[in-house]
């Protein structure tokens, strides 16, 4: 891949890129770690590895699994170690380390955010309850669980449960420092031939309204949802909490308002109705597993993007690709075999620009694998370029203070650019990023051009260098939004993944141009097509000092069978 882009490279608008984001799963080590037997540096460096493997793909945002089943991937007075992250259930780290704060860390510092996914109802993977860790919440209520299939479920009727596994999720939303809450389509288990979910006690003692039996399970679910999103958001507003549901809500030959498809149902198979969480506003995103191809005819993935844009409901909607189906020998769906089928998914996603918000691949092996040269081509083209994160006006829609004292030296080797962060805004929240855009007097940019981009990562209140070529006295300064954090949450911040190194060195003979600067947080940037901001334009030429010491950050001006998915998530 060039370090290089051509002359005039700055000057082509890039089409509307959404969201780049990407499952890790460390259930049964699919993504990370790798191992069981890592240690802890072992661990650290491998994750590094796989976020700068991402970066460069403009991924902008992980799902990180977090709680594979009922176990921690965190220090946890709730539940035991995972043995996906030490060898046994309920062994620390040794030497001990709390894994979370640093994949926390290490995704912010390449300005990604960070989604904590919870899979809230699976409580192992098998029934072998010996192997179990002493604290497992089975050995001290086994009146919650189920047996199905091989694996022990919490029982989503049960009041207690539901309680129990808000308190879990809570517990890390208050502790740490994490931009989501996910779910991901595992609710009431995908049902399996000979089995039976044995929950008739529970339907017997807690459904005071008489309800049907897949009606009780589904207002169980419910429950949940509504219950998790009034007390996430109560706990910190900015967390956003969303969920990805199996790919086909109804048929319409089920149901008027279903899809015009002929697949399995979530509504009626895991009793989870994401259309009623839509138009209730209990999550903030649906992120729906479309795994099928163009051409699968069951469930045509133009006809479900289609659908799901329809009832979106005006919260954000990100489309599930099925990444790890062009490393599948299957035969029902020959054409994940193409390697344009990906990123054909991605073009059509665009079709839908004001609706679809960007695009979720599971799962990161799957993408670092570069199957059919697939990550080559999104890197190349659907996202060359970088994209802010869209907007979620209903958690937060005051936007940060302009920044002050910028300045502008020039040296030998390059110009540098200093400024300082704006007061806090009216609800207390202070920008945690910022954007910076090169271009040249005949462009009109927007925060949504991201080909004008520079190669800018580090903390918010800086100092960037650029090339003898950008011209100093020329520099603009204004703020915008892209991450919600009240500065008593917020030490530190960084700059988005959009800032990518493929475009250092872009220091060429284009000529002088203006350089902006533009800090923004969740919740406040412009949406995709929106009217760019009315820019602050200096009144008189800056001096050439910097003010207050403010930190230094520097831009580099050189060039530099049943498959385990299935098993486990039941995809289909």
């Amino acid at each position: 891949m060039p370090s290089r882009q051509p002359a005039g490279w700055c000057r082509r608008r890039a089409a509307q890129a959404g969201v780049a984001r990407v499952w890790i799963a460390t259930v049964e080590n699919i993504d990370w770690p790798s191992s069981r037997s890592l240690t802890p540096e072992q661990q650290r460096r491998e994750y590094r590895r796989m976020l700068d493997d991402h970066q460069r793909s403009g991924i902008n945002a992980l799902f990180v699994q977090v709680r594979p089943a009922s176990d921690a991937f965190y220090q946890s007075s709730l539940e035991p170690w995972s043995k996906w992250l030490t060898g046994q259930q309920g062994k620390a780290p040794a030497p001990y380390y709390d894994p979370l704060p640093f994949l926390i860390e290490e995704a912010h510092n390449r300005g990604m955010e960070f989604h904590a996914w919870f899979n809230p109802y699976r409580a192992t993977m098998d029934t072998v309850t010996r192997r179990l860790a002493p604290n497992h919440p089975y050995r001290k209520h086994p009146e919650w669980f189920l047996r199905y299939s091989g694996k022990l479920l919490y029982n989503p009727g049960l009041p207690e449960v539901r309680n129990y596994i808000s308190e879990v999720i809570l517990d890390v939303v208050r502790r740490y420092d994490i931009d989501g809450v996910h779910f991901d389509d595992y609710f009431y288990p995908y049902p399996e031939a000979g089995q039976v979910i044995h929950d008739e006690d529970a339907f017997a003692r807690f459904n005071p309204d008489g309800l049907k039996l897949a009606d009780w399970r589904r207002q169980n679910v419910n429950t949940l949802i509504h219950e998790l999103h009034d007390t996430i958001h109560h706990t910190k507003r900015w967390v956003k909490f969303g969920i990805s549901p199996f790919g086909v809500w109804r048929n319409q030959s089920t149901d008027p308002n279903g899809s015009a498809t002929k697949a399995f149902q979530g509504y009626d198979g895991l009793y989870a109705d994401a259309l009623e969480w839509l138009r209730q506003g209990w999550v903030d995103y649906v992120l729906p597993q479309l795994y099928w191809s163009t051409g699968f005819r069951v469930a045509q993935y133009p006809v479900l993007v289609e659908w799901w844009a329809r009832n979106s409901n005006g919260r954000h909607l990100y489309i599930g690709h099925g990444a790890y189906r062009m490393s599948e020998s299957t035969k029902s769906d020959t054409v994940w075999r193409n390697p344009r089928e990906l990123p054909r998914q991605v073009r059509l996603n665009r079709t839908f620009p004001t609706e679809v918000s960007g695009s979720v691949f599971f799962s990161s092996k799957s993408l670092m694998a570069n199957v059919l040269h697939t990550t080559d081509s999104l890197r190349q083209h659907e996202f060359r370029y970088p994209a802010l994160v869209p907007t979620m006006p209903w958690l937060d829609a005051v936007p940060p203070r302009p920044a002050q004292n910028l300045t502008v030296a020039t040296e030998a080797a390059a110009n540098t650019l200093t400024w300082q962060p704006g007061p806090a805004a009216a609800d207390g929240d202070q920008a945690a990023y910022y954007a910076l855009y090169r271009f040249a007097d005949d462009q009109t940019p927007t925060p949504m051009t991201p080909a004008i981009c520079l190669p800018y990562s580090g903390p918010a209140w800086p100092q960037a260098k650029f090339c003898r070529h950008y011209s100093p006295l020329r520099a603009r300064l204004r703020l915008l939004s892209h991450r919600l954090r009240p500065p008593a949450q917020r030490k530190s911040a960084y700059l988005g993944a959009h800032y990518w190194p493929r475009h250092r060195g872009n220091c060429g003979p284009n000529g002088p141009a203006r350089i902006r600067a533009v800090a923004c947080r969740t919740g406040s940037c412009p949406q995709p097509n929106a009217p760019g901001p009315a820019y602050a334009t200096p009144t008189a030429p800056r001096p050439t000092t910097t003010v207050n010491s403010p930190t230094k950050v520097k831009v580099k001006t050189k060039p530099k069978r049943r498959g385990l998915f299935e098993r486990i998530f039941g995809r289909r």
